[in-house]
C-alpha cells in the first residue's frame, strides 16, 4: 500500500468521521495520530536509515493538504510535527529520531510568547547553566499539541553565547516543571490542543541543545520557516478544497420549490464559486512554485517562502467567506461543515509569522534589506 492509499484510508475511516466532534468537543485527534504513526506517516520525513519513509517536503505538503480537506485541526498537528521533525532530523539525538521514524513520538514547536507576540524569533525565556546541564524558565503562549506532544522544540535566550537572539532545545514534555495553566477553548482549530506551556526551573541535559548556542534565529529562519510556511499554506489549500467541495455539493443539490431549479443555476452564485476556485488554485500554484524554488535552490526562494503562507492564508479567508455567502443559512448548520472551516481558516493569517509580519518581510526582501 502506498503512503497516499494509507493516508486516504485513515482520512476516510478516522479523521473525517471524527472531524465534527474534534471541533465541537475540542477533542485532540489521538486515534488519528496513532493511526498515522502506525502507518509510518508520522515518520514520513525521517531517514530510511532509522526506519523512516525518507520522503521530502512535497510529500509532507501532500499529506497535510489531504488531511485539511476534512479536518484542519488534525492537519495543524501534523504540520507542527513535520516542522519540528525537520529540526530533530538535522540536529537531534538518534533515539528521538528513531522514535519519530517509528511513529512512536509526536513533536511540536514551542516558540510563541506573549511578550514578543508574533516575533517568534525573539524569546524572553532563559536557559541558565547548572551542574553540567541547563535550567529553563519561561512561558510559551500557544503550543500546538501542548500536553499531547512527547517533546517540544523550545526557544530561549542564548545560554552562554554573547551573540545571537535565541537558542533551541529539544525538551521532553514530561519533565518536572513543565505545566499547562489552562486548556485551549478557541474559535477555530479547536482540536489541535493548542495551549500555553510554562517552564519553571526545568532541568535539561547539555545534549538537549539543537545546533549552536545563540544560533536559534538562523535555524528558525533557515531550516524551519521554509518547511513551516509550505506546510501551513498546504493546510490552507486543503481547507479551501474541502469547503468548496461542500459548497458545490450544496448549491448543485438544493432547489427552489417554485421552479425546480438549483442554486447553481443562478449566474451570480456560479460567478462567486468561480472566483473562489481561482483564489484556491492561485494559492496552490504559488505553493508548487515555492517547492520548486526550494528544490532548485533558486535565487527567489526566500521571497517565495515568505509569500506562500500569506497568500494561502488570505485566500482561505476569502474562499471560506464566499462559501458561507453562496450557501446562505445552510452554511451556519454545524453538520454541513462549512462554518467549521470558516472558523478554522481564521488561524493561518494570525499564526506567527502573521500575514502582516510577512508583508513586512517581503518588502524587506524586495528592498534588499535583512529580514530583521
Amino acid at each position: 500500500m502506498s503512503y497516499i492509499e494509507a493516508l486516504n484510508h485513515i482520512v476516510h475511516t478516522l479523521i473525517a468521521p471524527a472531524a465534527q466532534d474534534t471541533d465541537q468537543l475540542a477533542r485532540f485527534p489521538r486515534a488519528a495520530l496513532d493511526a498515522l504513526g502506525t502507518s509510518g506517516l508520522l515518520g514520513l520525513l525521517s531517514s530510511t536509515e532509522i526506519d523512516g519513509m525518507g520522503l521530502g517536503l512535497a510529500d509532507a505538503c501532500r499529506v497535510v493538504e489531504r488531511i485539511a480537506q476534512d479536518c484542519p485541526s488534525t492537519a495543524m498537528v501534523v504540520t507542527m510535527h513535520y516542522t519540528a521533525t525537520t529540526l530533530v532530523e538535522k540536529y537531534g539525538p538518534p533515539d528521538v529520531r528513531r522514535e519519530i521514524a517509528e511513529g512512536r513520538h509526536l513533536t511540536t514547536l514551542a516558540w510563541s510568547e506573549t511578550g514578543t507576540r508574533s516575533h517568534f524569533w525573539a524569546p524572553l525565556g532563559t536557559a541558565q547553566s547548572e551542574n553540567g546541564g541547563f535550567v529553563l524558565n519561561g512561558s510559551k503562549s500557544m503550543v500546538t499539541s501542548a500536553q499531547e506532544a512527547d517533546s517540544y522544540i523550545w526557544s530561549s535566550l542564548p545560554a552562554l553565547a554573547a551573540q545571537g537572539a535565541s537558542t533551541l532545545w529539544l525538551v521532553n514534555s514530561r519533565l518536572p516543571g513543565l505545566h499547562c495553566p489552562k486548556p485551549f477553548d478557541g474559535l477555530g482549530l479547536r482540536g489541535n490542543a493548542s495551549a500555553p506551556i510554562h517552564a519553571d526551573n526545568v532541568s535539561i541535559p547539555a545534549g538537549a541543545m539543537l545546533g549552536l548556542d545563540g544560533a536559534g534565529f538562523d535555524i528558525m529562519n533557515g531550516d524551519a520557516l521554509p518547511v513551516f510556511a509550505a506546510l501551513v499554506a498546504s493546510s490552507s489549500i486543503g481547507l479551501m478544497d474541502g469547503v468548496l467541495q461542500r459548497a458545490t455539493a450544496h448549491i448543485t443539490a438544493s432547489r427552489f420549490a417554485e421552479s425546480g431549479s438549483t442554486l447553481a443555476e443562478l449566474p451570480t452564485i456560479r460567478a462567486y464559486l468561480a472566483r473562489a476556485r481561482l483564489r484556491a488554485d492561485q494559492a496552490r500554484t504559488l505553493r508548487d512554485d515555492t517547492l520548486a524554488a526550494m528544490a532548485a535552490g533558486r535565487a527567489d526562494t526566500m521571497l517565495r517562502v515568505l509569500e506562500v503562507k500569506a497568500a494561502a492564508a488570505e485566500a482561505a479567508l476569502d474562499v471560506t467567506d464566499t462559501a458561507m455567502r453562496i450557501c446562505g443559512g445552510a452554511a451556519f448548520r454545524k453538520e454541513v461543515g462549512i462554518e467549521r472551516m470558516f472558523r478554522d481558516a481564521r488561524a493561518a493569517s494570525i499564526m506567527a509569522p502573521t500575514s502582516d509580519v510577512l508583508y513586512e518581510f517581503i518588502g524587506r526582501v524586495l528592498c534588499d534589506m535583512p529580514l530583521a
